[in-house]
């Protein structure tokens, strides 16, 4: 994982690439934990509800690096056949489709999440219209198996009226909710930039295939 680490938009990925490298580290140190404990006849309780959680994360914060990094995969059969000029309008408009998919999954990841925080969710179905103020707070859930942890008990006074939580709420893990929709919409609209400024021609830009053809294609060539 390498890129300008300067500006903000070098901080953030900076900062993409050091949380995922520390979740991948997460979940193997834990799912390696509950192994060794199974052996000693042991268990521990909370591991795999956390690997769950850990996992989830991955896999959100990966798909808006992924739309850094070009990694996604894509179709770009038609526009390689396209003159420049129009395969550029093509990729601007595919990048204005993402851009409004990302904001309406950004809508629906913050509506479901604000009710765990103690905050109004947005009305309407699509487009949010203002806020939710009916909507019922859903602060005092939890998870089922991960322990409260001494650094987030700030959270009873400020989401749960005082009230002490036993397991970890559940507004903690699914922040990951909004915060990876928002990214993904950053990037989205970073990558419409790009192409905007002749800097790129489409949104995906690997071809992992094509390039293991042709290693394997090399490798044969070698053998021959």
């Amino acid at each position: 994982m390498s890129g300008a680490t300067t500006g903000p938009s070098g901080l953030i990925t900076k900062l993409e690439e050091t949380l995922i490298a520390a979740i991948l580290g997460a979940m193997t140190a834990i799912t390696f934990a509950n192994v060794i404990a199974r052996f000693m006849n042991s268990n521990i309780l909370w591991a795999l509800e956390l690997t769950v959680f850990l996992f989830a994360w991955l896999v959100l914060l990966g798909a808006s690096y992924a739309v850094k990094v070009h990694a996604h995969l894509g179709v770009d059969v038609i526009l390689n056949i396209l003159p420049e000029g129009v395969r550029r309008i093509v990729s601007l408009f595919a990048a204005a489709c993402c851009i409004v998919f990302s904001l309406l999954l950004l809508k629906g990841a913050y509506d479901y999440w604000a009710v765990f925080a103690d905050l109004p969710p947005t009305s309407g179905r699509w487009f949010p219209t203002g806020l939710d103020l009916k909507a019922r707070s859903q602060s005092f859930y939890e998870v089922q198996d991960v322990p409260m942890l001494g650094i987030f008990r700030f959270l009873e006074d400020l989401i749960n009226y005082g009230d002490s939580y036993e397991k970890l709420p559940k507004v903690v893990p699914y922040v990951v909710l909004p915060v990876s929709m928002l990214l993904l919409v950053y990037r989205f609209v970073q990558a419409a930039i790009q192409i905007a400024r002749g800097d790129a021609d489409r949104l995906v830009a690997s071809h992992e295939v094509e390039d293991e053809l042709a290693e394997v294609r090399a490798q044969q060539g070698e053998h021959d």
